[in-house]
């Protein structure tokens, strides 16, 4: 989650939200993008973890927001 919120403060959210932000650097060495999905438990679960960064970045009164 860390490299993600790493890439969404150098470019945006429209970069984390597309599943091609798995095979670029820093993620390629962290496995492969399979992989990562399945480290969140499946698709479904690593599309909630995303979405709940979002709610979290631009939640009301948040650093982000």
């Amino acid at each position: 989650m860390d490299a993600l919120l790493d890439k969404y403060a150098d470019e945006g959210i429209a970069t984390i939200e597309s599943d091609a932000v798995l095979r670029v650097q820093p993620f390629t060495h962290m496995g492969s993008a399979s992989e990562l999905v399945n480290s969140f438990g499946g698709r479904a679960q690593y599309l909630g973890a995303l979405q709940a960064l979002e709610r979290a970045l631009y939640a009301p009164g948040s650093a982000g927001g």
